[in-house]
This record gives structure tokens, C-alpha cells and sequence, in this order.
């Protein structure tokens, strides 16, 4: 009688979604292998592989050495490898050496990123995170994956003080070999 759902014999339509549960990777748990899922994963152990999933929670404990593919990434740990995703957030905890590939970014005072930072439309991410066949995975030398220089990092830490106290926010750029690093640094009171 009140549900917006009926089929043509007047009866309501029960069709219960199965909810999946998300699987997690407790903290004593090391895995070493690639893990693939349509849900959800909690990493609070260590992984050393790399992992496809819908939703990927990376937690303070957790430690991931590989490539991370999936629609959202929150990193509160540790992650050593690039990182393809619609939606990344890495929170005031969070370690990240290794590029990320994205259409949204969100970065917290206190997180720490070295790597490529790269923007891309939803159709580009769509390329991006598909499966490579053997055949088009070709090693360059002195180049990552996506072409650029070995050389070419960013390192880039966000720290804040308490209020009322110095804040900076340093950056080191090495564009290439044979030049000298450039530094930038800002402080404000």
C-alpha cells in the first residue's frame, strides 16, 4: 500500500541488494600478491603486491608496496607505488612515494608526497587504469612509465605549527641531471 515499488499484481517489488561487506587486512596480516576486488578493501597490514578495487582504505598501520587502481583511495599510511584513481585523499598521516594519477585530490596539513602529480579527465583515468597487455608494458631506461625523467620529482611536505607559530612549506625540484636542485621555501608568522 505505501511502496513506490509494485509489480502489475499490486505486490511490492523485495529484491534485498546484497550488501558486501568490506574486506580487511588486519594488522598483523603481510600479504605478498595482487589483490583484486568489485567492494571495498581495508589495508591495515602490510602488502606487497598491487591491488584493484572499487574503495581503497589504506590505514595508519598499513604499508603498501605496489600499484594501487581504484575509483577512491584514502591513504593514511604508508604507499610506495603509483597510485590511478577518480577520487585520492591522503590524510595528515599519510606517506606516499610514487606517483598519482587522478581527476580529484585532496591533500591534509602533515601529509607527505614525493612523486608525479598528474590531472586527468575521467576518459584519460578510464585509459589509464585498464588492464596493460604484456605486450604494451615496454621498459624504459632513466624514464618512468608515464615517459617523463627518472630525474624530474617533486617532494613535497605540508606541515603547520600551532596558531600563532612560524609555518613553512618547503619544495625541492630536480628537473634534471646535470643542473643543480632548485629550492624554494616560504615562512609566514
Amino acid at each position: 500500500m505505501f511502496s513506490r515499488n509494485k509489480n502489475k499484481d499490486g505486490a511490492a517489488n523485495h529484491t534485498p541488494q546484497p550488501r558486501a561487506v568490506p574486506s580487511i587486512i588486519s594488522v598483523d596480516l603481510k600479504i605478498t600478491g595482487d589483490l583484486e576486488s568489485t567492494g571495498e578493501i581495508q589495508v591495515d597490514g602490510e602488502i606487497t603486491g598491487d591491488i584493484r578495487s572499487r574503495v581503497l582504505l589504506v590505514g595508519e598501520s598499513a604499508v603498501v608496496t605496489g600499484e594501487i587502481i581504484a575509483e577512491t583511495v584514502r591513504v593514511h599510511g604508508k604507499v610506495v607505488g603509483q597510485i590511478k584513481s577518480k577520487f585520492v585523499n591522503l590524510a595528515k598521516t599519510a606517506h606516499v612515494v610514487g606517483d598519482i594519477l587522478h581527476e580529484n585530490l585532496s591533500i591534509q596539513e602533515g601529509a607527505f608526497l614525493e612523486g608525479h602529480i598528474t590531472h586527468l579527465n575521467e576518459h584519460d583515468l578510464a585509459k589509464a587504469t585498464a588492464h596493460p597487455k604484456p605486450a604494451d608494458v615496454k621498459p624504459t631506461e632513466g624514464k618512468t612509465a608515464d615517459g617523463k625523467p627518472a630525474g624530474d620529482r617533486v617532494n613535497l611536505v605540508v606541515k603547520s605549527g600551532a596558531p600563532g607559530s612560524q609555518q613553512s612549506a618547503k619544495i625541492s625540484v630536480s628537473a634534471k641531471e646535470n643542473q643543480p636542485e632548485a629550492k624554494a621555501a616560504n615562512a609566514t608568522k
